[in-house]
């Protein structure tokens, strides 16, 4: 986000605009938590994981009178244009308040589950991935080292993208995702086969919405039922939201910055931009909603083909 930041204000300072932050969301939007910012504000923060304006989810602002709230903040701030970083709840929010404040609203995708409709790629998402696959490198090491069956566990509560992609990467030798129903009769028939072949090692990559209780719940059945490997259990958790972002992430947030920017001046308003076939596009706020995207079918085939 703080590369997105960085690209919106400078684009609108060159284009002779006057660029407020807010910060904490739309808490600070009905608080009035405002900021000027300038070209040094974001110097040297484009290798800076999270946002320097602080995020939260509002309550309030889903509330009539929180909206009411903001726009008068906002009025009295002489705002007169948003650029949110966010996904579909965000970019909601925008469009209601919108018809109930006059101003209007571009969105930049932001989301590590990379499952927006309207975009190829969100930010985040491809620094969440090399976050997983590092640490999924060094689990290897331990499990091959004492013959182990580790199930790791990465986010994506409805949408398997980081699971499924991060797993083929790291060469896992199953992956569970959401759109796919787990079958632990086939967990086990992969893991006896490769045990067959003197496999001394095996990682299963668990989306974290795959079923309830996760890796804990999977291993558990596996492990009832097959108890020749040691069986271990990795949380990822929130460190693949953090970190410094890849040159991919802070390349494709600086295209979303400036394009961003020079939609509002051209007269686009409540709409997200993405990146399709490496284009960018923009999607109204109303069609860009989770889990429209499909997974892809040829990565399934290719994770099940080379986990084999």
């Amino acid at each position: 986000m703080n590369a997105a930041i960085r690209a919106v204000v400078r684009t609108a300072i060159f284009h002779g605009l006057e660029v407020t932050g807010v910060r904490r969301g739309y808490d600070g939007l009905i608080d009035g938590d405002f900021i000027s910012m300038g070209p040094d504000s974001v110097s040297d923060i484009i290798q800076r994981g999270g946002t320097i304006l602080k995020t939260s989810r509002s309550e309030q602002f889903r509330t009539k009178e929180g909206m009411l709230e903001a726009k008068l903040k906002a009025n009295e701030a002489a705002i007169e244009g948003l650029i949110l970083i966010g996904g579909d709840g965000t970019f909601r929010g925008a469009d209601e308040f919108s018809e109930i404040s006059g101003i209007h609203s571009i969105g930049i995708p932001g989301t590590i589950d990379n499952d927006l409709f309207g975009t190829d790629y969100t930010i985040g998402y491809d620094t969440a991935l090399n976050t997983i696959i590092e640490a999924v490198d060094k689990i290897r090491d331990t499990a091959t080292s004492h013959q182990r069956l580790f199930f790791v566990e990465v986010m994506g509560r409805d949408a398997g993208f980081i699971a499924l992609n991060s797993g083929i990467a790291a060469g896992a030798e199953e992956i569970l995702i959401p759109e796919e129903k787990a079958n632990i009769d086939n967990v086990i028939t992969r893991i006896e086969a490769g045990r067959k072949r003197n496999k001394s090692s095996f990682i299963v990559i668990v989306a974290e919405g795959d079923i309830p209780g996760g890796a804990y719940e999977i291993a558990r059945q596996v492990k009832e039922r097959y108890s020749y490997f040691e069986t271990r259990i990795t949380i990822i958790g929130h460190m693949q939201r953090g970190g410094s972002p890849t040159a991919f992430d802070r390349i494709l947030a600086s295209r979303f910055g400036v394009a961003a920017v020079e939609g509002l001046i051209k007269g686009r308003k409540n709409e997200m931009v993405g990146l399709i076939n490496n284009q960018l596009v923009f999607t109204p706020f109303l069609k860009t909603k989770k889990n429209l995207v499909d997974i892809n079918q040829g990565l399934l085939d290719i994770a099940h083909m080379l986990g084999s």
